[in-house]
């Protein structure tokens, strides 16, 4: 009996077990945060030194918040997506408590640095709620796209509605002050609600009106407006308002194509303000030059076009919330990588955005860590058919 191994073959194929999540979006976010770990040790021993007496204190809390952040991805890859749906409205709440508590005295004003308040101390860690507020808005905003769909699409008051709460939560965010995740998570609600079906006209007036009042914000207030200046021509101020961006253009410079050699770096060495934070991009440009910042980009993009894919095929197959969330997520993430890399490359005038799943900073790596796990939670509840939620909906907000 002959056999027909070109049939035979296809038929093992259909019996393939379809993997268990996005295979490319979990190996460059485990890329990016391996090679965040390398950075961060390289650029903050000598500060660690300096200021702390322990060289390794930095890398030390960057690796606990990567273990924790992994634990908790472990337990939001194990919930189900409707979970978040039905917490949206608690979660909105609990932003506007924190961003309240933060700036009260007492409360947030024990972490006051540079003049900003956006840390609450919990033991030895300080939460920074600003991050937080990035996925609650963002879930908050595909709930209500999930729940008023022909509202939001063909009324200026379902448009009105969902934007007013963001625009409350921004205030908050400038009080503190916070411009730089403010105008992240204004842009991420508002290219959120476009992609939900609101009307081309009606957005474009709300963009315009956003526009000007951001314009306004920066030029009325004097430490703004001397950072566009100084970003305008960053070596007329190089010893005031121009000297972050002066130090890491020089780094990249420096760098030049392959680097000078991780952890050969001098710009790290008490030259570049916050190389760990803001500019470890500038530390990657300087120590692995234009072929560890161009790889850091191509990983980010691929990051943000798996999410967007994942999105995609959710819309494809009516799971509306899941849609509206992952495209809300790779907006956010997008957004930030885009602004820190452009500020450390002088093409955006400076703000205190870190560099997602990279930079040190707890609050910013673990909540960048979570939305990564819900993205792969919804693309686990795609590709295996699970059904489509339906849950009906109220005319609350």
């Amino acid at each position: 009996m002959r056999i027909d191994y070109a049939k035979q073959f296809s038929a093992d194929v259909k019996k393939v077990t379809p993997a268990l999540c996005d295979q490319w979006l979990l190996r460059c976010t485990l890329l990016l945060i391996a090679l965040g770990i390398v950075m961060v040790a390289s650029s903050s021993i000598t500060i660690a030194e300096q200021k702390l007496g322990d060289a390794f204190y930095y890398v030390n809390r960057h690796v606990l918040f990567v273990g924790i952040g992994l634990l908790c991805c472990y337990l939001v890859f194990k919930t189900p997506v409707v979970n978040w749906y039905r917490l949206s409205p608690l979660a909105l709440l609990i932003t506007f408590v924190l961003l309240i508590l933060v700036l009260i005295p007492g409360i947030g004003q024990e972490k006051a640095i540079k003049g900003s308040m956006r840390w609450i101390p919990i033991g030895n860690y300080n939460l920074q709620v600003s991050e937080l507020a990035k996925l609650f808005v963002v879930a908050y905003i595909a709930g209500y796209l999930f729940r008023h769909p022909e509202e939001a699409r063909s009324s200026m008051a379902g448009f009105i509605k969902p934007i007013s709460v963001v625009l409350v939560i921004c205030a908050m965010l400038l009080a503190e002050p916070d411009f730089g995740t403010a105008v992240i998570i204004m842009v991420s609600s508002l290219v959120l609600m476009y992609l939900g079906g609101v009307r081309g006209s009606l957005f474009i007036g709300v963009v315009i009106c956003m526009c000007v009042a951001f314009a306004v914000l920066v030029y009325t207030v004097p430490y703004r407006f001397e950072r566009v200046l100084s970003f305008q021509d960053p070596w007329a101020h190089a010893s005031h308002g121009g000297y972050q961006l002066v130090n890491s253009l020089m780094a990249f410079g420096l760098g030049g194509f392959s680097g000078v050699g991780l952890g050969a770096g001098m710009q790290k060495a008490g030259y570049l303000p916050e190389p760990h934070t803001d500019f470890l991009y500038a530390v990657i440009g300087e120590e692995l030059g234009l072929l560890g910042s161009t790889l850091v980009i191509v990983l980010f993009l691929v990051l943000v076009v798996r999410g967007y894919a994942i999105a995609s095929r959710a819309l494809a197959c009516k799971h509306y919330f899941h849609a509206y969330f992952a495209y809300g997520i790779g907006t956010w993430i997008s957004l930030q990588a885009f602004t820190n890399i452009g500020v450390n490359l002088g093409v955006l005038p400076t703000t205190g955005l870190t560099l997602p799943l990279m930079s040190y900073g707890g609050s910013s790596l673990i909540t960048t860590m979570i939305a990564i796990a819900i993205l792969l939670r919804i693309d686990y509840e795609v590709r295996h058919k699970k059904k489509p939620f339906n849950i009906k909906r109220s005319r609350n907000v």
